[in-house]
């Protein structure tokens, strides 16, 4: 059970950002800026994972919806929650699947490096999520081997990521 006194989390932080190549960079550092900003417990690994799961999801919202789309950064007192809302009704992966090796290869590192992820219907559109919790940062030697393990599905299996 939670005992945490949601009274004292702070704000989720939301934005908006444009669909474009050049606002992803700026997106991502805003996520880690937030979570610096609260003093969350995360350490420089864990950070270094929410940036590349945060990073794959705004990627994926700019290429994939072409429409502007919003961030959501928040703090459940145990975890840290990246959301991703956009206007398509395209599940991640094209199939719905997060990580699962099935749709766009980021994906799969965002299963592989997140606490847990998923997506979900919103209004008109969609929410693709993750969660980190502060002990989360893989160590040195798996954080390798998934990175390593993406970079080959890339070279060894075609896309089947569909817009």
């Amino acid at each position: 059970m939670n005992t945490t006194d949601h009274a004292s989390l702070p704000a989720p932080q939301t934005w908006e950002v444009q669909p474009e190549a050049a606002a992803v960079r700026p997106a991502r550092l805003l996520v880690l800026e937030v979570a610096r900003f609260w003093n969350l417990p995360f350490s420089d690994g864990a950070l270094r994972d929410v940036e590349l799961c945060a990073s794959e999801l705004i990627t994926n919202a700019a290429l994939y919806t072409k429409l502007p789309f919003k961030v959501t950064v928040g703090w459940t007192g145990e975890r840290l929650r990246v959301e991703v809302e956009d206007t398509s009704l395209v599940p991640p992966g094209g199939d719905g699947s997060i990580g699962s090796g099935n749709g766009g290869r980021g994906l799969a590192l965002v299963g592989a490096l997140a606490h847990s992820c998923g997506w979900c219907p919103q209004g008109a559109g969609k929410v693709v999520w993750f969660e980190t919790a502060p002990d989360q940062a893989l160590d040195p030697d798996r954080r390798l081997a998934v990175l390593v393990e993406v970079a080959h599905s890339r070279l060894t299996q075609p896309l089947a990521f569909s817009a």
